[in-house]
This record gives structure tokens, C-alpha cells and sequence, in this order.
């Protein structure tokens, strides 16, 4: 391997690695998406620094070209993180699911209960306030 694409394999690793780190310092990537997403940063970093380890895991496992390796595992951990976001959206959809029938029930409650305080008004209006509740 040249000394040129053994700094960038090193360089592009890192890079990613800090990104990372950065994003889930800013809140904008959670630790629990963050794990398959570091893995293979640190996969990379690794076989960035021990290219050697490429070809000795693509002997092991009986692949000739250690590169049809490095496509195998990226597709594997691809998998892994759309697994991982699915599960994750299917938990939010059920939570969104929930949410909504409870708003309903309460919107309804809040009905009924208009119409009660109303038909014990007498169906008279208080003046001073819209029937929207909004007093500006």
C-alpha cells in the first residue's frame, strides 16, 4: 500500500470518528443510534492503521479479495443501522398512535364538558371572553 492512500485511510477514519463525536456532544446523534455508526469507524480505523489485518480476516474467512470483504462488512452494518431505525420508528409510531387517541379522548372530555357548563349557563355566553378562550 503507498504511503498516500495509508495517511488517507488513517485521516478519512479519524475524521469520521470526530464527527461523530462531535455530533453526540451536540445532541444531534444519541449514543444508541451512534454504536453500529462507531463500530465501523473503528473497523475502518483499525484496518486503516493494520492493513495487514484486511487480508489475514479475508483469509480466515476464505474471501480472495480482502476489498469484497471491506463491501461485505459496510453492507453488513448498513443492515444494522436500518434494522436499528426501523425498530426505533416502529416504537415511535406506536407512541404517536397512543398520543393521538389520548388527545382524542381529551379533546372529547373537554367538549362534554363545554356543553355541560354551558347548558347550566342557561346557553348564555360569558361576554368578556372569546369561545375560543384566546383573550387578547
Amino acid at each position: 500500500m503507498n504511503p498516500i492512500t495509508y495517511a488517507f485511510g488513517m485521516v478519512a477514519a479519524v475524521l469520521a470518528l470526530i464527527a461523530m463525536v462531535e455530533l453526540m456532544r451536540r445532541g444531534t446523534l444519541r449514543e444508541r443510534h451512534a454504536v453500529w455508526w462507531f463500530v465501523g469507524g473503528v473497523l475502518a480505523l483499525i484496518i486503516a492503521i493494520f492493513p495487514q489485518t484486511l487480508n489475514w480476516a479475508a483469509d480466515l474467512v476464505g474471501i480472495a479479495l480482502p476489498v469484497n470483504l471491506v463491501f461485505f462488512v459496510a453492507i453488513g452494518l448498513l443492515f444494522l443501522v436500518s434494522l436499528q431505525y426501523g425498530a426505533e420508528l416502529t416504537r415511535i409510531e406506536e407512541k404517536m398512535r397512543t398520543l393521538a387517541e389520548r388527545t382524542a379522548f381529551h379533546e372529547q372530555r373537554i367538549d362534554a364538558l363545554e356543553q355541560i357548563v354551558t347548558e347550566a349557563n342557561g346557553g348564555a355566553a360569558d361576554a368578556g371572553s372569546e369561545p375560543d378562550g384566546d383573550d387578547r
